[in-house]
């Protein structure tokens, strides 16, 4: 389709003109009145298509059915027919002229009876047909088979919706959950569009009233972003992609005032810069934010009347559970909470003029220890007269608090549950800024409401390996608290943690504890991973910041659920062992007073002839005559083989150049070891065609300047030069021969890949304390990046 003058017109160049009765204009816009103008003029133009025959009704289903057609949409038909003859003939004649006008059609061809016999074999067909609406023809025939097929569904309902839900379990699978995607599909994913043709499908049926009025709006805002989506690009496009999210925003009237006053960060770091950049620009355009909170917002709405509309069917179909005296059973799981009928409802004694405040948070817990929902009217009920919790919180409270986080699996639906009910706002003011807000770094699966309370779950694994397991799964719901606010979340978050936690009744000491854990919770990673193990200055620096190993303990296993719960890209067995290697160090520093002493080199790399190359599984050491640069020509080699060093070890043992990297392949493939050792030795032996090879192929990365840190006073014979850039191919490569070019020696390299930037750290022997000197060097980095 083509937009002219707030008009789109359907055509397309077939080597004739079409008659005027073939071209379809129909509105653009956004909204239910543009949707409903396209419908009308859908229908009108494919009523002038169909003749006037005896026996024949041309039906839509689908959004031309719901009269909810999109700007860029298909069209989905059904010609029905009594048996007439010629009916191929004139579904030519109606189908041909469609393709032509250039449109999308999905169609078919059927009598009333086969219709209604593929609707009982197949459930999507089923559910097309209670969308079917008469466009054009026999009047009695079109209402024949939409009342047959709504009679039908209403009959067969129950037992229809296990397939159907097998169905759409599948679809989730492909396609995820629209709510805590940044990039979702807005009719597949679960809370799309197409789940709420489901919901619709069991109102009708009867078994519950799943179309209420939040539903119906969230439904509708869901439509409005597709036809935004649709207009911004021109064509039919149900995912919503990043680069196209200010523009829908800005369509949709998503703005956000421009801050002109707001100051620069003191730093050029181009992490600190982006999120300034990036306000600016929504300022300009529209706010991709709010987009993705009110979507998520929508779907987390739609997600939730579903589960609660499959379980009303699923209890409808199971039978209710019945006493002797014939009433459903009632079985107490928790003070003043009893299951009914396989729901939690409060029990009578509970309902008074004065609920007790912490009446909530134990139904939430409750909820999830046994895995069963909540009813929706105890949720009404408690978001409607349940008092707010007094400060500090009694001490029921906090115990139910700490059981809802530490339940597992049934933390997440208990917690979702009364989050769409607006208990959560009731516990924790500072919940209101936090749900739905999108992590825009690609290794988070999950929005920030979301992902703090899957830590909670993924921390519930570790509470064994601590001492205060509570203090645990309170930190890591807590970790990121202070993520949006400005400034390193960490630092900011650890004050608003402390004070959460003191309002929640944990004493001084517990309290600051909590804040502790916030504002380190990031330590173990970044050292592991950017931070010599070896060096004494690193193991000790570190015991001396977390000061002793139970608070050790509670960090270790915050990372790993933190880890867990952002996604698989945040964690690896290479970052594992690093961690765990940290941790056991700090341990024994914390334990004895003394730093542990480091390993001694491999004694295959210090004995024997030269040179010498080892590859086992993911480490790569070679030993070669004592020479500079022997750390570039490696790292050019692995980089040639297409190999990632995470880490890199230089030393000298008795006039022997010793290197060891940790690799891992860079795109999965692991290379030919015959060939890597090949260029191994013959770059070690001196071979300059091997590199050659690799400056031949080096890649540039694309993004924010690069720029280069001092850490002065961070090991013990080296100073540390920190370079922050876009990630590229051979990069290792380039910058290593460039310090080596400089006059510096690099006896460590540790090596972080975030996303597409790396934050790679090196070693330089010596102190290096003239500025001109180390101006030089960071110039001939860059220069080199």
């Amino acid at each position: 389709m083509t937009s002219s003058a707030g008009r789109t017109a359907v055509e397309r160049d077939c080597g004739r003109a079409l008659p005027a009765d073939e071209v379809v204009r129909v509105p653009a816009g956004i909204g239910a009145a543009a949707r409903r103008a396209r419908s009308d003029a859908y229908d009108a133009w494919l009523a002038r298509l169909l003749p006037d025959r005896p026996g024949v009704a041309l039906l839509a289903v689908g959004g031309l059915g719901r009269r909810q057609c999109a700007p860029h949409g298909d069209l989905d038909l059904v010609l029905l027919h009594a048996g007439v003859p010629g009916i191929d003939e004139l579904a030519a004649s109606l189908w041909y002229p469609i393709w032509d006008a250039g449109l999308r059609l999905d169609h078919s061809v059927r009598t009333v009876a086969e219709a209604l016999s593929v609707a009982q074999d197949d459930v999507k067909v089923a559910l097309g047909l209670l969308d079917a609406r008469l466009v054009a023809g026999d009047p009695e025939l079109a209402v024949t088979l939409v009342n047959s097929a709504v009679d039908h569904w209403r009959r067969t309902a129950v037992r229809q919706l296990a397939p159907l839900r097998q169905s759409a379990a599948t679809r989730w699978q492909s396609h995820g959950e629209l709510a805590f995607l940044l990039e979702g599909d807005l009719k597949e994913a679960a809370g799309g569009l197409r789940d709420v043709g489901i919901l619709k499908a069991i109102a009708l049926a009867g078994i519950t009233d799943a179309l209420r009025p939040a539903v119906h709006a969230a439904h509708l805002r869901l439509l409005d972003t597709r036809d935004a989506l649709h207009q911004q690009l021109g064509r039919r496009v149900d995912r919503l992609l990043a680069q196209e999210r200010a523009g829908v925003a800005a369509l949709l009237g998503l703005r956000q005032a421009p801050a002109e006053d707001e100051p620069y960060p003191a730093s050029n770091d181009a992490t600190d810069l982006a999120p300034l950049r990036e306000r600016r620009t929504q300022a300009e355009d529209g706010d991709g934010d709010a987009l993705l909170r009110r979507v998520a917002g929508d779907a987390r709405t739609v997600s939730h009347a579903l589960d609660d509309a499959l379980r009303a069917a699923d209890r409808l179909r199971s039978g209710r559970r019945r006493g002797a005296d014939g009433r459903p059973v009632r079985r107490p799981v928790a003070r003043d909470v009893v299951e009914h009928d396989g729901e939690l409802v409060l029990a009578r004694t509970a309902i008074g003029a004065r609920p007790d405040a912490s009446l909530s948070v134990r139904v939430a817990a409750a909820a999830a220890v046994t895995g069963l929902p909540i009813a929706r009217a105890t949720c009404e009920w408690l978001a409607s007269y349940c008092p707010p919790l007094p400060t500090p919180w009694p001490v029921e409270a906090r115990a139910a608090l700490t059981t809802l986080l530490g339940a597992g699996a049934g933390l997440l639906p208990a917690w979702e549950t009364c989050d769409r009910y607006g208990l959560i706002d009731g516990w924790l003011p500072e919940w209101t800024r936090l749900r739905s807000l999108p992590q825009h770094n690609p290794v988070h699966r999950f929005t920030l409401d979301r992902h703090l309370v899957q830590t909670a779950y993924e921390a519930s694994r570790h509470t064994r390996d601590v001492d205060r397991p509570d203090l645990l799964l309170l930190g890591a719901f807590l970790h990121d608290i202070g993520k949006g606010l400005p400034g390193d979340h960490s630092t900011v978050g650890a004050p608003i943690a402390e004070a959460m936690a003191a309002r929640i009744g944990l004493p001084e000491a517990e309290a600051s504890l909590i804040g502790t854990l916030v504002r380190l919770h990031l330590v173990l990673p970044e050292v592991a991973t950017r931070r010599d193990l070896a060096d004494p200055v690193t193991i000790s620096r570190v015991a001396e910041t977390v000061g002793d190993v139970a608070t050790l303990d509670l960090l270790y296993a915050l990372v790993r659920a933190d880890a867990a719960a952002t996604g698989p890209g945040a964690w690896s067995a290479w970052k594992g062992r690093l961690v765990a290697e940290l941790v056991a160090r700090v341990r024994t520093t914390l334990d004895t007073g003394a730093v542990p002493q480091p390993p001694a080199p491999d004694p295959a790399l210090v004995a024997g002839p030269l040179p010498v190359v080892h590859l086992t599984g993911d480490r790569v050491a070679v030993a070669a005559a004592d020479r500079r640069g022997l750390l570039a020509t490696v790292a050019g080699c692995l980089a040639l083989h297409r190999l990632e060093v995470l880490a890199a070890d230089a030393s000298t043992v008795d006039g022997r150049a010793l290197v060891e990297c940790r690799v891992q392949p860079r795109y999965g493939l692991t290379p030919d070891p015959v060939a890597l050792t090949a260029d191994l030795r013959r770059a070690i032996g001196g071979d300059v065609s091997v590199t050659q090879r690799l400056r031949a192929r080096a890649g540039r990365g694309a993004g924010a300047e690069p720029r280069v840190v001092w850490h002065r006073d961070a090991a013990t014979d080296a100073v540390l030069l920190e370079l922050r850039a876009a990630d590229a191919a051979g990069l290792l490569y380039r910058v290593t021969t460039a310090l080596d070019a400089a006059g510096a020696q690099v006896r460590a390299a540790r090596i972080a890949t975030l996303g597409g930037d790396v934050v790679d750290v090196f070693y330089l022997v010596g102190s290096w304390p003239s500025d001109a000197d180390r101006d030089r060097l960071e110039s001939a980095v860059l220069a080199a990046v």
